[in-house]
């Protein structure tokens, strides 16, 4: 019997992919060994940090990096960084912005709902462009110039969210943003795999990048990186860690703080709610080392392998058509089902149908407007792909 069986939960089949609300994907057994291993000593939190800080720093091509409890803590710690820097009598006033540098700019397309961890730490976003390709009126959406006119002295940042359809490009939003002496914040949650994406936008010249742990990396559910330059990571690790200790007895590691570049040490921060443990550091450490080194041709392959379950138990289904979508490469494939005209199902009836079922069945709901059923098999186990799409067979009836 395992944990959720001894506490009355029942687990599910998540078809879904690694999203926070199905709990995420699975942790590789060295991952959660590590972790096990970090509950059986005590350590200095700072100097953790600063260890991973090296290890970040190494892996993506920053200056620093830090652990944080997911890629919402590094957004919030990140915007409170660029608006406090190094300053601990501004660290101890926010979410008091006033009279403080706290606009962020932002593209309207890419507002979304996890930005709301930016207006956490006292920004207000101030939106450019009107985004014609989504409202099929026309072409267009912001471009530089827009982003460049809406810098003023009150910009503490400019916020980007990495996606291929994203524009401007962030390497046009770090051009008008650099040159007014303005940082430039990358939401990059879910941008991996490809693994090149851990260094392609410092590359591109962000100043702060937010990755999510517990997605393809496979760390801590709850855990995440923040990287970037290294007096912005300094002031986003300050405004997080405990801070109960004298500064002359605080000795933190070099790698990640100058403390000749404080005048003392901030209050119990902003980000103080945001804590990590040393379980979670050292799990996410373990979990980007593994990512980076693993073959991704054979991480690819064993998602083909979990889909392929699930399409061999849906080829007898009544009217529905299957499309493995595969870009191929360091890429998530994903099948998609979809239901013919007039086959006399709704689609979201069918999703609630598949998680009521026994076991639960979670899909990725996000083509259901298109008619579509989305199998993601990032958190699939083996076996279970061919139980998921016999419950959704099940439901269709059998062709023939």
């Amino acid at each position: 019997m395992n944990v959720f069986e001894q506490l009355g939960i029942p687990t599910i089949i998540n078809a879904k992919g690694t999203s926070t609300r199905v709990s995420g994907g699975i942790l590789p057994a060295e991952v959660a060994e590590a972790m096990r291993q970090a509950t059986q000593a005590c350590v200095d939190m700072p100097t953790l940090q600063g260890r991973a800080s090296e290890i970040i720093a190494e892996v993506t091509g920053a200056e620093a990096g830090i652990v944080t409890a997911g890629a919402a803590a590094g957004l919030m710690l990140g915007t409170a960084a660029c608006i406090a820097g190094l300053d601990p009598s501004l660290m101890n006033r926010l979410p008091d912005t006033t009279g403080l540098k706290d606009e962020v700019v932002v593209v309207r397309s890419q507002r979304n709902l996890y930005d709301h961890a930016v207006r956490q730490a006292g920004a207000r976003l101030v939106e450019v462009g009107l985004a014609d390709r989504y409202a099929g009126a026309g072409l267009r959406d912001a471009e530089a110039w827009e982003v460049a006119d809406a810098i003023t002295e009150r910009t503490a940042c400019v916020l980007h969210v990495a996606n291929p359809q994203s524009e401007p490009s962030l390497a046009e939003m770090v051009a008008v943003a650099h040159a007014r002496g303005v940082p430039v914040i990358v939401d990059a949650a879910g941008q991996l795999p490809p693994a090149g994406n851990l260094r392609r936008f410092i590359a591109e010249g962000a100043d702060l990048v937010a990755f999510s742990g517990g997605k393809a990396i496979l760390g801590p559910q709850a855990s995440g990186i923040l990287c970037g330059r290294r007096d912005l990571v300094q002031s986003a690790a300050l405004q997080m860690l405990d801070q109960d200790i004298l500064f002359r007895q605080w000795n933190p590691p070099p790698a990640l703080f100058d403390k000749r570049r404080l005048k003392g040490l901030p209050q119990h921060g902003i980000g103080r709610p945001c804590k990590v443990g040393k379980e979670q550091v050292v799990g996410l450490l373990v979990a980007l080392r593994r990512f980076v080194a693993e073959d991704p041709a054979a991480r690819h392959a064993a998602w083909l392998a979990r889909l392929a379950e699930v399409q061999d138990a849906l080829r007898s289904a009544n009217q529905v058509q299957l499309t493995l979508v595969d870009a191929g490469g360091d890429t998530v494939p994903v099948l998609d089902a979809r239901l013919d005209p007039g086959a006399g199902h709704d689609v979201l009836d069918l999703v609630i149908a598949l998680q009521n079922s026994m076991p639960s069945v979670h899909v990725d709901p996000t083509a259901l407007r298109a008619g579509i059923i989305r199998f993601n098999p990032m958190a699939l186990q083996p076996g279970e792909g061919r139980v998921a799409g016999a419950r959704l067979a099940a439901l269709l009836g059998r062709s023939g």
